[in-house]
C-alpha cells in the first residue's frame, strides 16, 4: 500500500512539473513559406457534423483564415488597439471593454456582465509577446508561431477590431472536414510528422532544440523538409524533419494540433466558450474534427489560440452612364411602339 501511495506521489509530482509554464524565450526562426494573412472561401452546402456524421447545411459563403493568428499579428493588433485606447493595462493584465452576455440564470451559469475583461496577461511565462518600453514585441523566432495565452475575450476583441469574427463550431467543423466523413482534417489516419501533438513531439523537439519549445510555426506541416540547421540542443545525428501536408479539404493548416482554437458560439444557459482542434499537449482523440474543449471566456493557457472567420461581402453592381443611356433608349423605343 505504501508503495502504491509513493508511486502516486511520484506521478503527481511529474505531472506538476510537466504543467509548468517554462518555455524558450527565443528559438530558431523557421520560414514555412505560408502566408498567415491569407484567407480561403468556404462555399455554402451540406457537410457531415459530429462523430455520428449528421448531415448539416450552412447556406452561406464565409471565409476562414488559412492559419492560426500569429504572435506577430496579435502584437501588431495590441499596439494599434493601445494607440486607439480600445485596450489598456491594469494590474499587469491587458483588458478591454465587452458588452456582456444575456444571463439565463441556469444552474452553475456565471453572469458575464458589461465592462472591462481580461484579454491577456502581461509578460507572464508561457507567452511570447512582451511589453517593452510601452510597445508590444515578440520573442525572437516566434513571430510566425500561433499566439497563445489569449482569452476568449481577447480573441473576440482582435476579430472585432478588424471587422472579423470568431467562427461558429459548425463553420469551424465544415472548414476542417469538407464534405466527406474524414475524422481528421487531413484524412483518415494520424501519425508522425503530420501535426504537432503529444505523440509526435520528441522528433520535433530534437530538431527545434531547447528545453520547452511547444508550438510550431503556422503551416509548418506542409509536406516540406525542414533542415536541422544548427543550434543548442541538436545532436550530430539529428536528421532533417520531413513533414506531411496537414491541410484540410479547403486548404487550412493546423486544424488539428498545435493549439486549441476558440470558437464564437454563445450558447443559452452556459457561460462557457468552446474550442476545437486539439493542441501540442493532446493525443489523437482530441484531434478529430468533432472533438471540443471548453472554458470560461476569461481563461487562458499555453496551448490555446484562435483563428478568425469573416462574412463575404456581396458587391452591388455599379451603375454607369452607359447603363442609364441604355435604359433611356429602351424607354423611348417603348413609347414609339405605342
Amino acid at each position: 500500500m505504501k508503495k502504491l501511495i509513493y508511486l502516486a506521489f511520484i506521478f503527481i509530482a511529474i505531472s506538476a512539473c510537466n504543467n509548468k509554464r517554462i518555455v524558450n524565450s527565443e528559438t530558431n526562426e523557421i520560414n514555412t513559406g505560408i502566408d498567415s494573412d491569407s484567407w480561403v472561401l468556404i462555399p455554402p452546402g451540406n457537410f457531415y457534423s459530429g462523430m455520428h456524421e449528421k448531415e448539416t447545411i450552412i447556406d452561406y459563403d464565409y471565409e476562414m483564415m488559412v492559419t492560426h493568428v500569429t504572435n506577430s499579428q496579435f502584437a501588431k493588433y495590441l499596439n494599434e488597439a493601445m494607440a486607439k485606447s480600445t485596450i489598456k493595462i491594469v494590474d499587469n493584465q491587458i483588458v478591454g471593454y465587452y458588452k456582456g452576455d444575456k444571463f439565463d440564470g441556469y444552474l452553475h451559469e456565471f453572469e458575464i456582465t458589461e465592462g472591462d475583461k481580461l484579454h491577456m496577461p502581461v509578460n507572464e511565462a508561457g507567452g511570447h509577446i512582451k511589453l517593452v518600453n510601452n510597445s508590444f514585441i515578440v520573442d525572437k523566432g516566434y513571430d510566425n508561431h500561433p499566439v497563445v495565452m489569449v482569452t476568449w475575450f481577447g480573441a473576440n476583441a482582435y476579430a472585432e477590431f478588424y471587422g472579423y469574427r470568431l467562427p461558429t463550431e459548425k463553420e469551424w467543423e465544415k472548414a476542417a472536414r469538407g464534405n466527406d466523413t474524414r475524422p481528421y482534417p487531413w484524412g483518415d489516419e494520424v501519425g508522425g510528422y503530420i501535426t504537432n501533438y503529444r505523440s509526435d513531439k520528441n522528433a520535433l523537439q530534437r530538431l527545434v532544440g531547447g528545453k520547452k519549445t511547444r508550438t510550431t510555426p503556422v503551416g509548418y506541416y506542409n509536406g516540406q523538409t525542414h533542415s536541422k540547421g544548427s543550434g543548442k540542443g541538436r545532436g550530430k545525428n539529428v536528421k532533417d524533419f520531413v513533414t506531411k501536408d496537414n491541410r484540410s479539404p479547403y486548404g487550412l493548416y493546423d486544424m488539428g494540433g498545435n493549439v486549441w482554437q476558440w470558437t464564437g458560439d454563445d450558447y443559452a444557459d452556459v457561460h462557457y466558450r468552446y474550442m476545437k482542434g486539439g493542441s501540442f499537449n493532446n493525443y489523437e482523440y482530441n484531434l478529430v474534427v468533432w472533438a471540443r474543449n471548453s472554458a470560461g471566456p476569461d481563461f487562458y493557457n499555453i496551448n490555446i489560440g484562435f483563428r478568425c472567420a469573416r462574412d463575404v461581402k456581396v458587391e452591388k453592381p455599379i451603375e454607369t452612364d452607359e447603363t442609364n443611356i441604355e435604359e433611356s433608349d429602351t424607354s423611348e423605343t417603348s413609347q414609339n411602339l405605342k
